[in-house]
């Protein structure tokens, strides 16, 4: 029987980069809003049935539980870690939805987003990077809790954009950390050295069970852009609409990872 394939040490993120990363695409983001025409908020998204004025208070949402859960008591231990995150989301599904409507519903989403950005800064302005949050899936430090908000910033700023047909920016350091821990994450569902993935420039990681190379080009390459990857590990778009556009290069056997996305749902 082969060995068990070995997973990768967890990555280490720079918390004065993330903490400049989700500032920076919180602003974009605001920047954005703050353009929206009032009928723009009634424009559909990809997101089933929610239009913009829904997808603008999740962001709200997305943002503001950093603040609530700074207001709680501090967990004794870490219970959670990055990787986890990721599955955390949908048997909370349903409940994400309701709240979220009842948000929109509520409030005018400009403001409720330009109300939670500024709490957001007070809020974690002198909190230490170490700190522990009550967070799902398990308790996880500030530094951590915010690289999932840059999934959350990068991924719905896709969204935003898709709905408003605007362009709008991606910090470099949000896009990477976005890229970083989808990639990751999919090396921990999958483990193994079978299939390079590649996302230039800012993830290379080694997954599937098979076969491992030592040396040389592996015999299974996939190779795409960070937000086609995002879109895909993110459920926005599948692996044969990628493949056929040619925004993915899968070489080998072994190579093609549909089966194996979304990572978020």
């Amino acid at each position: 029987m082969p060995p068990a394939a070995r997973k990768p040490r967890p990555r280490r993120y720079d918390p004065k980069k993330t903490r400049s990363a989700v500032t920076a695409q919180l602003a974009h983001v605001q920047q954005s809003v703050r353009a929206l025409a009032p009928g723009q908020l009634a424009l559909p998204t990809r997101l089933g049935d929610w239009t913009v004025r829904e997808l603008v208070a999740h962001l709200s949402m997305a943002v503001g539980s950093v603040a609530r859960s700074l207001e709680g008591p501090v967990p004794e231990r870490a219970e959670a870690t990055l990787l986890e995150w990721s599955s955390a989301t949908a048997p909370r599904a349903s409940d994400i939805d309701e709240r979220t409507r009842a948000l929109a519903a509520a409030h005018d989403p400009v403001a409720l987003l330009e109300r939670t950005a500024a709490e957001f800064a007070e809020a974690v302005a002198a909190v230490p990077d170490d700190r522990l949050l009550p967070v799902r899936p398990g308790a996880m430090p500030l530094a951590e809790v915010l690289v999932t908000r840059c999934v959350e910033l990068v991924v719905h700023t896709d969204d935003l954009a898709a709905a408003t047909g605007t362009a709008i920016p991606f910090d470099r350091q949000a896009l990477a950390a976005t890229t970083r821990l989808l990639a990751d994450t999919l090396a921990d569902r999958a483990p193994g050295g079978s299939v390079e993935l590649r996302i230039p420039p800012f993830a290379v990681v080694q997954c599937v069970a098979g076969p491992r190379h030592t040396r040389g080009t592996p015999p299974n390459v996939v190779e795409t852009d960070p937000l086609t990857w995002i879109r895909l590990a993110a459920g926005r778009t599948s692996w044969a609409e990628e493949l056929g556009a040619a925004t993915i290069s899968a070489s080998g056997e072994r190579s093609d990872l549909g089966g194996l996305l979304p990572l978020l749902s």
